[in-house]
């Protein structure tokens, strides 16, 4: 049996591969990646995976017996690309693709959410045995602006006082080695988040604590705060999309309390203060 891992040379892709080393023979594991270059270090067999180049995808499909299909990055190219692998999947007679979603993406207002629902509808039209794991928000996505905003004097956003029940990368890494592992989970949706929400006025507190220094959350209006972000040399997409999911998470978007994540790992999920610790 081999386990394929798309984006495996990516920072939740290399997450897993170091996860499914702890649970499956190294040597029954693939990283699908476009660069194989780049996946020496992975220390597992690699083959080139070209979301564009369908040839490509089936080729590296031939002998993959279970998927572990990590969203692509390319905001706005996602739906087409996506069907490219599960096209590819079903030529290439793949027994089971996991395929990381977004949490809630069939009522979320985030603007990634289309693609990410429209990939789920061509996993259930396509014939071939899936699970989809809704992920909620990685911590890392506002802990890594900690060194901006000590710099600063301010964590800035426009979430307002939305509960946020993120997790760190490492527990949906985890979450996903523990899924393909076990054929029980054939057929299921999983909606994960963190175990405990809190808002930007918390970890700008928490963040206040660890360093002895103030450092307030200042709530922007979603322009002001997309603004600030071009001024600092964000692209202007990604710039606009930050602010904007905050605005969603002000809607409730990143907030879940079904503990289905902390079920999965048998254990808590990583708490804030220690992922923040981390970026310190």
């Amino acid at each position: 049996m081999k386990i394929g891992i798309t984006g495996a040379t990516g920072q939740l892709g290399q997450l897993v591969v170091e996860e499914l080393k702890k649970r499956e023979n190294s040597d029954h594991l693939v990283a699908l990646v476009r660069s194989t270059e780049k996946a020496k270090g992975l220390g597992i067999e690699a083959c080139e995976f070209d979301y564009n180049n369908p040839e490509s995808l089936e080729r590296a499909l031939l002998d993959i017996d279970r998927l572990v299909f990590i969203s692509a990055n390319e905001i706005g190219q996602r739906a087409r690309q996506h069907k490219n692998v599960i096209d590819a999947a079903k030529k290439s007679n793949v027994n089971w693709v996991v395929y990381t979603s977004l949490l809630r993406a069939d009522t979320s207002t985030l603007s990634l959410a289309g693609e990410h629902l429209a990939t789920e509808q061509e996993l259930k039209n396509s014939g071939l045995d899936f699970t989809i794991l809704r992920n909620g928000w990685y911590t890392e996505n506002y802990t890594a602006s900690i060194p901006s905003a000590i710099q600063n004097g301010a964590f800035i956003g426009s979430a307002g006082d939305a509960k946020i029940s993120s997790a760190a990368r490492l527990d949906y890494a985890e979450a996903l080695a523990i899924v393909i592992s076990d054929e029980n989970n054939k057929g299921k949706t999983f909606e994960l988040a963190g175990d405990k929400s809190y808002t930007l006025t918390d970890l700008a507190s928490e963040i206040s604590k660890q360093t002895g220094k103030e450092i307030p959350y200042k709530n922007l209006p979603e322009e002001a705060y997309a603004g600030i972000l071009l001024q600092v040399g964000l692209p202007e997409g990604l710039a606009k999309g930050l602010a904007n999911w905050d605005v969603s998470a002000s809607k409730g978007d990143l907030f879940e309390a079904n503990h289905q994540l902390s079920n999965l790992l048998g254990r808590p999920t990583t708490p804030l203060a220690k992922s923040i610790s981390e970026v310190l």
